[in-house]
């Protein structure tokens, strides 16, 4: 293939970013009336066209109905329901959506309860269910058989030789690999779809008819979650309505779309019309988590020489969807902060914990007992000292022995200085003072440097002198210094090499920026002196600065870093998305321009990606050499664990697609 050809189909495939628009579907139905209920199905399909949903899943038996009972074994049914399927199919030929549907059938004498997959006017396969319930309440045994036979068979049906059994669906165009399972299926202890998955399915259907009691519905939700996560999979789960018949149960159309432990739609029950819920699943991401994975790769391996299920291709339209225009999916523009103030506050209370027992451990380890800590009045030397401070109070050490270290410098002002003392102060913690203006005018002379230019210079030689300080001080007292920066620094490279990079321990290290001002705020609701209230709110609405260069003529701080670099909260989103979804630059400025719509124009969330990518691939050297600290969440740049990545890779191929036709 041609170089061209190759760019073209490439482009071609990833012309959605990877999403795949699905749905799942509730329609009303009169049970035993296949004719009526194939009307409804048509109507929700072509629905569905309009909003370019490419695969939908119904509930299970919804053709006849799931309550037909011992009216399964009726001739007149079975053939209706066949002659119903043939006129949703001729309907619905021109449509480009995949749809399957549960209806019984009639096979050698037996009859199943099966899942029908249709595309453009043919069946693909059928499906029957897997585990038949035989409890109070379903009592599917006494109407439906189990296919016991291991390999997959083709029958007849509606004319047309499709497969039956043990089958996948492969969308080749859509970078999809379809499974199907039916209601109880899910409910077994070993799941068909867990098979499926590790012979490729990305995308799990179940064609369900779970009826409702108290606390079942929580419990289902947390069924799909779970499955959904260990398979790492989309799974589209289908629920029979209220219009089933209710002699002795109910059903409430009970509809969920799950992407890897996430319920991204899901439909409100009891609903008495028909109601489809839509989500565009990312199927690239979920391809990037499995290759993450090393117990799915492995469990991969185990299942191939199994081969359980016969693959059938699908010849989809890769057609365009919607997403400028819609977009059925949220996405977080703070992915590090839940969004929940419940959640918010759990997640605090969580990260507070893994800090302070990675210090605990750290200080018991080495038996030291004194700490040092430069205190700039900023966010993260503030939350340093916290952690120390509940540190100290967990292993029942003194606070004197908490030694903050001020060092006004040329950029210092009186209110970042101001805080800083006031909060060592209040703490209990020793403060020492060491002012480093005189020493770094030595160290100018001594190189040669022209203090009147403030330059990178002019700003590494007070970090560096900074750094100097603290490890000389924990050499001559028998102390380790706790570092002070955070995941954002890390990944921008924002910090001097050997400078404020360098600790004997960092406790911030894989907390992003957005993340550490609500960490601050958590921790200042949790104590008991006012001053110490008022103090770190002060320093949370301190813009964010390292203080290297002089104030402005009002004495306050000129040093703006989001206004070098760019916003934190885009950064954090970009490394988010880059790191723990793999995302390419294309798919990141297009989700970004999702996220922060009402915030960023386009062309300013491109020009900081940029800088981002730049920065990223720049400043790897500083990660490569960066000190021990706890890893907090999901995503670290620890060249230990997390992330290694060679100093000098070349970022030329993540460069140019950025610089590629933005799209909004």
């Amino acid at each position: 293939m041609k170089e061209s050809e190759h760019r073209k189909e490439s482009e071609q495939k990833n012309l959605n970013f990877g999403f795949v628009r699905t749905a799942a579907a509730s329609p009303k139905l009169k049970v035993a009336n296949p004719l009526y209920n194939v009307m409804e199905i048509k109507e929700i399909l072509y629905q569905a066209e309009e909003k370019h949903v490419q695969v939908i899943a119904f509930p299970e038996l919804c053709i006849t109905g799931y309550t037909c009972q011992d009216l399964f074994f009726q001739k007149v049914l079975q053939v209706q329901a066949l002659s119903a399927l043939q006129w949703l199919i001729q309907e619905t030929q021109d449509l480009s959506v995949v749809y399957i549907v549960g209806i019984p059938l009639s096979i050698k004498s037996r009859l199943f309860n099966c899942a029908v997959v249709v595309y453009r006017g043919e069946i693909f396969g059928v499906v029957p269910k897997s585990y038949l319930p035989n409890t109070r309440e379903f009592y599917e045994k006494r109407w439906f058989s189990v296919r016991n036979e291991p390999f997959t068979e083709t029958i007849s049906l509606l004319g047309l030789d499709v497969p039956f059994g043990k089958v996948l669906f492969d969308f080749d165009s859509l970078g999809i690999k379809l499974g199907v399972e039916i209601c109880e299926d899910l409910w077994a202890p070993l799941p068909p779809s867990t098979a499926m998955a590790l012979e490729g399915a990305n995308i799990i259907v179940n064609l369900s008819a779970s009826n409702e009691l108290v606390s079942k519905a929580p419990y289902r939700k947390a069924l799909v979650e779970q499955q959904s996560a260990r398979l790492i999979c989309a799974y589209l789960y289908a629920a029979a309505g209220v219009h089933e018949s209710t002699t002795d149960l109910v059903f409430a159309g009970d509809c969920m779309i799950a992407e890897n432990g996430v319920v991204l739609a899901e439909s409100k029950r009891f609903v008495r019309e028909n109601q489809f819920i839509v989500s565009d699943v990312d199927i690239d991401k979920l391809c990037f988590e499995r290759q993450s994975s090393s117990s799915f790769v492995d469990s991969c391996a185990l299942q191939e020489s199994r081969g359980e299920y016969d693959l059938v291709s699908v010849p989809v339209d890769s057609r365009d969807l919607d997403l400028p225009a819609v977009f059925y999916r949220t996405v977080d523009p703070h992915p590090f902060v839940p969004a929940s103030p419940l959640q918010r506050k759990e997640r605090c209370e969580e990260i507070f914990q893994i800090q302070t027992a990675g210090l605990a451990k750290r200080l018991e380890h080495t038996g030291v007992k004194t700490v040092y800590i430069g205190i700039s009045g900023g966010l993260d030397s503030t939350l340093s000292l916290l952690v120390a401070h509940k540190t100290f109070a967990l292993l029942n050490l003194p606070f004197t022995d908490i030694v903050g270290v001020t060092m006004p410098g040329f950029g210092t002002t009186s209110q970042t200085y101001d805080n800083a003392i006031t909060l060592m102060k209040e703490l209990g913690v020793t403060v020492n003072e060491i002012d480093i203006k005189t020493s770094c005018l030595v160290h100018f002379k001594d190189i040669g440097h022209d203090a009147a230019v403030l330059d990178v210079t002019y700003e590494n030689v007070q970090a560096r002198e900074r750094t100097q300080i603290l490890m000389d001080l924990a050499n001559k007292h028998q102390g380790i210094v706790i570092g002070t920066g955070d995941l954002s620094e890390l990944a921008l490279g924002w910090c001097t090499y050997n400078g404020d990079q360098m600790s004997m321990y960092g406790v911030n290290s894989s907390i992003p920026k957005t993340l550490i001002r609500y960490l601050i705020d958590w921790i200042s609701k949790t104590q008991e002196s006012v001053a110490v209230r008022e103090v770190l709110g002060r320093i949370l609405d301190t813009p964010i600065s390292p203080e290297l260069l002089p104030p402005d003529k009002d004495g306050n701080i000129a040093q703006k870093t989001e206004l070098t670099i760019g916003p934190y909260e885009l950064h954090d989103f970009f490394l988010y998305c880059f790191l723990r979804q793999g995302a390419c630059p294309k798919k990141i400025l297009f989700l970004a321009g999702k996220a922060f719509s009402e915030m960023y124009c386009i062309e300013t969330i491109q020009k900081w990606l940029y800088v981002f990518y730049k920065r990223f691939f720049s400043q790897q050297f500083k990660r490569s050499c960066m000190p021990d600290g706890p890893k907090v969440g999901s995503v670290s740049l620890s060249p230990r664990g997390d992330w290694r990545m060679p100093s000098d890779a070349d970022g030329s191929a993540w460069f140019d697609q950025l610089w590629q036709q933005v799209v909004t």
